[in-house]
């Protein structure tokens, strides 16, 4: 078909939202894939951006650990504090993986042996910049490993990555601008089948796979698992190349 027109003016996710309506598909937020036992992907080339590929809290579900001990106890004051919110609404941002500790000391660990991806603390791995914090973080509960340290299952994992994620059409497209409108050409097809868990953690291990915390004080966005562009294809057994 070409160049497309985005259906979606004030959507940031035209190019997947213009291709669900061209291929008659309801947007939904369900953790199902969109069309029957298929995921559809949709990115702009050579972007940044990552995909989102679920949402999952982590466990212990009960402690509600990232409200409740994260924000609380590792939170710093929110950057709209004393504009938007009020002086004592707090944030806890972080996007961390399994490669290298974040600026704030916070890295995603594998224990193979015990089936769990870890979120681990070590406050050595905290940058200078964070200092201050880091001596709030001494007062109000120690430097120490989180405790409970907070995980996911790879049974849970698994599941909720292998329902959402069985096979996939990645989808990438060309982007342009004209008289102020933006327009998509489909480019890039692969079809993507049997989801790999192993290949999952790996990417995970690699830093392509990243987990994303955006809290505040009186609520929590959601934890994320989010992926670098080009590396869908690692997370499947079979690949195979449409356009």
């Amino acid at each position: 078909m070409g160049w497309i027109e985005n259906a979606r003016t004030a959507n940031a996710g035209g190019v997947g939202n213009t291709l669900e309506d061209l291929l008659g598909i309801e947007e939904n937020n369900l953790p199902i894939p969109n069309a029957a036992e298929w995921e559809l992907k949709a990115q702009r080339l050579n972007t940044a951006s990552l995909t989102t590929l679920f949402h999952i809290e982590p466990s212990p579900r009960a402690v509600k650990f990232v409200p409740q001990v994260l924000l609380l106890n590792y939170g710093w004051q929110h950057a709209e504090a004393l504009k938007k919110y009020p002086e004592n609404e707090m944030s806890f941002r972080q996007t961390i993986h399994g490669n290298s500790a974040s600026d704030r000391g916070f890295i995603i660990k594998i224990d193979r042996t015990n089936r769990k991806v870890l979120i681990s603390f070590d406050y050595t791995k905290v940058a200078d910049v964070h200092k201050n914090w880091l001596k709030q973080v001494k007062q109000k509960t120690g430097l120490r490993e989180l405790s409970p340290q907070p995980y996911w299952g790879f049974d849970d994992l698994a599941s909720t990555a292998g329902t959402k994620l069985l096979n996939c059409f990645y989808v990438q497209a060309e982007v342009k601008k004209e008289n102020e409108k933006e327009f998509y050409k489909y480019s890039k097809v692969m079809m993507l089948q049997k989801f790999s868990f192993e290949g999952f953690l790996q990417e995970l291990e690699r830093g392509n796979i990243l987990v994303d915390f955006d809290a505040r004080t009186g609520h929590n966005h959601g934890t994320k698992f989010r992926l670098r562009q080009n590396c869908f294809p690692n997370l499947y057994e079979k690949v195979t190349i449409v356009l």
